[in-house]
């Protein structure tokens, strides 16, 4: 007898921070879902079918319907199901700020972290001065719109604490597998909040192991064969 696929159901891979932000939302909203664990290097006929597209995880299915990107999905699972905690604030403005932000960090934070990694001599030393200014922006940014340091609290994760705490509060592993990428004395602000995030429960049981992880970063960014 063929299975009933649940629900709800996410498609992705476990050292993808795109994926752990989404995991980490439904966990937040209670969500009862189905896990699959996708093999980028030979991808299931489902992810292919659900996604035809990019081809990529994450890939929320809900009711047989696919959801597709990772901030879409977060902005989906906030619509949905409209219980508390809210990702996004009511505010239409105060939401455009955020999604501002959070693109930004997608689109320019996220890969110029990827630069640096992927560069040696001079051409790392740039790539690490467009990253300090990129998050010198993104830092300046957030306490200009939002009237604080950072958004999160130390109780209730929002959108941009998703967004952010799923890919920067790995930056150790990062770290031990390919370059030094923070330069405390020139972000405090945003290591407080990193560290912060870190101290989440939630975040905790969410994110990837730390030695596992270091290993894929290894394998991703020197072409390690795998173990």
């Amino acid at each position: 007898m063929e299975k009933q696929q649940s629900e709800v159901v996410l498609y992705g891979t476990w050292a993808s921070a795109y994926c752990t932000r989404v995991r980490l939302a439904l966990k937040l909203k209670g969500i009862t879902y189905e896990y699959v664990e996708e093999d980028l290097t030979n991808k299931s006929e489902s992810l292919l079918h659900y996604n035809p597209v990019h081809k990529k995880v994450p890939v929320l299915v809900h009711k047989g319907k696919p959801v597709a990107e990772s901030l879409v999905i977060l902005e989906y699972i906030d619509d949905c199901w409209n219980n508390s905690p809210k990702l996004l604030p009511e505010d239409p403005y105060q939401r455009a700020k955020v999604r501002f932000w959070a693109n930004f960090y997608d689109q320019k934070i996220f890969p110029s972290s990827h630069a640096v990694a992927l560069s040696k001599g001079k051409e790392q030393v740039n790539a690490i001065k467009e990253f300090d200014e990129l998050l010198g922006a993104f830092e300046k940014g957030i306490e200009k719109d939002f009237s604080i340091k950072f958004p999160f609290n130390g109780e209730t994760l929002g959108f941009l604490d998703i967004v952010v705490g799923t890919h920067a509060c790995n930056y150790r592993a990062f770290e031990e597998a390919v370059t030094v990428l923070f330069d405390p004395k020139k972000h405090p602000a945003f290591l407080w909040w990193v560290a912060k995030l870190k101290d989440s429960p939630l975040i905790k049981e969410t994110l990837p192991p730390h030695d596992k992880l270091v290993a894929k970063i290894k394998e991703v960014f020197f072409q390690a064969p795998k173990a």
